[in-house]
């Protein structure tokens, strides 16, 4: 699934090739037909982006909610549009450019009040300029929930994904299984300040990099990565491999669900932290 800095990618590509005019809007696919004809023709005024969900404010006070989840994808290209192919399910034009969207979980018309409700259940995005990472911090340190799946949770932090969340865990040297009652203030802080530029770096470069100067293919002396998420990672899908930082091969378990890598050796065990579980190499 997408994590939150392709979601403000989108939004300001949307921006750049459709925004201040009025724009075709389809479903070809049938199943936002009745939205679409609402909005048909109207101009597209904003973009927004709030963790993993991405708003299209077309006309007054009108907004296309969209929500990729897993399969959901956007393709960008040059006017004239095509005849539409395959399953798009909302479809934006102008004879400058089209922009398909095709698999999406949510593709929704929302009204401002609607849109206002969708936000308020959404927690602190760290690409947002208000974000309250106090508000996310009090209920990370009310919790007994690991500070793994407290991440992930987007009603605590919207946009960190499962990559953000075992890299910048890995990065602070966090234990993932670590209650977040256990958290000290200082460490969500850290972590805090770190997650804006890196999903900022993944927005200008449209892909997830985190790793320090020291540890690039180049500073090491060894091959890039090559995976189909791109980006240079200390610990996401590199379960078996090496640490870069000490060697020790990094792990991986299921929780909540979802993949989780980390280091046991950068990431030690804490008294208030795991207990016995199931981990493979």
């Amino acid at each position: 699934m997408p994590e939150g800095h392709t979601i403000h990618r989108l939004a300001a590509d949307y921006r750049e090739r459709f925004g201040g005019r009025a724009v075709r809007v389809d479903s070809p696919q049938g199943k936002f037909a009745g939205g679409a004809a609402l909005i048909d023709g109207e101009v597209l005024r904003e973009t927004e982006a709030h963790g993993k969900n991405l708003f299209l404010g077309l006309g007054w006070r009108k907004w296309v909610h969209i929500h990729l989840g897993l399969y959901g994808k956007v393709a960008f290209g040059d006017g004239p549009p095509p005849p539409p192919t395959g399953q798009i399910r909302l479809r934006l034009a102008t004879a400058e450019a089209y922009a398909d969207l095709r698999g999406p979980t949510t593709c929704a018309l929302l009204s401002q009040d609607e849109k206002g409700a969708v936000q308020r259940r959404l927690g602190a995005d760290p690409l947002r300029a208000d974000a309250q990472p106090d508000l996310a911090w009090r209920r990370i340190s009310a919790s007994r929930t690991t500070i793994a799946e407290l991440l992930m949770d987007q009603r605590i932090i919207a946009g960190v994904g499962n990559v953000y969340r075992a890299e910048i865990l890995f990065r602070h040297g966090i234990d993932p299984y670590l209650p977040g009652l256990a958290l000290e203030r200082a460490e969500w802080d850290a972590m805090w300040q770190d997650l804006i530029p890196l999903m900022r770096e993944g927005v200008r470069n449209n892909r997830i990099d985190t790793v320090r100067p020291e540890h690039t293919p180049r500073a090491m002396g060894r091959a890039p990565r090559v995976d189909g998420h791109g980006g240079e990672v200390y610990v996401y899908r590199r379960a078996t491999l090496p640490c870069l930082v000490c060697g020790t091969p990094v792990r991986r378990a299921e929780i909540a669900a979802r993949n989780l890598f980390w280091c046991p050796v950068c990431q030690p065990a804490r008294a208030a932290g795991r207990g016995q579980r199931a981990a493979t190499g």
